[in-house]
């Protein structure tokens, strides 16, 4: 049973991003850094992200944001998990999820991309699909040529309520997940009445 000991979070780097709804994964890592009091996120040049170590139960936890924009998460999750010496089946990605609806969070290990291009990037450069991912559920705009545009938007506030809300929820669970604790962590999560 493995640990986890980087959590990634996917977004894009700026002010015109930070509130898209591509950016929920950079949404989750600045409320778990916040929760766990780490150290400030900060630029790490060789990572190609803003990073921070924090000990819990004796154990590094990384918490990385990549600032290579979406297309290249890989280069900065693949550099700062080989520096460390870190499993894919160690890392927990957290991503924006089209295929679920605000307010639904969930976990898995491994499968494709969806056409997601960070986790794409990220498999290419780690040579495996077989990470954790942490999917938050931002919706679908209901037509595949709209898909751009509308990750790069900002939630309805009813909608970023309920993003809120799954983040809140995923949080909550992530004890368990970093002490590897899957299957429980996966049983709340996704139990959890919408």
């Amino acid at each position: 049973m493995s640990t986890i000991r980087l959590i990634v979070g996917l977004g894009n780097p700026g002010a015109e991003y930070e509130k898209t709804r591509h950016n929920a994964g950079f949404w989750l890592v600045d409320e778990l850094a916040w929760k766990l009091k780490a150290p400030q996120l900060g630029p790490e040049g060789k990572f190609f992200g803003e990073a921070s170590r924090v000990k819990l139960d004796g154990e590094d936890l990384w918490l990385l944001k990549p600032m290579t924009f979406m297309n290249l998460s890989g280069q900065s999750v693949g550099a700062l998990a080989r520096f460390y010496k870190i499993a894919p089946e160690e890392v927990l990605v957290v991503h924006d999820e089209l295929d679920l609806e605000p307010g639904v969070a969930k976990l898995k290990q491994g499968g494709g991309h969806g056409g997601h291009n960070g986790l794409k990037d990220i498999i290419a450069k780690l040579g495996t699909p077989n990470f954790w991912r942490l999917r938050i559920g931002i919706g679908h705009p209901g037509d595949r040529a709209e898909v751009v545009n509308f990750v790069l938007k900002k939630p309805r506030a009813e909608e970023q309520q309920e993003i809120d809300d799954a983040i809140g929820r995923a949080l909550a669970v992530l004890p368990q997940v970093i002490a590897g604790d899957m299957p429980g962590a996966m049983k709340l999560l996704h139990t959890v009445a919408k």
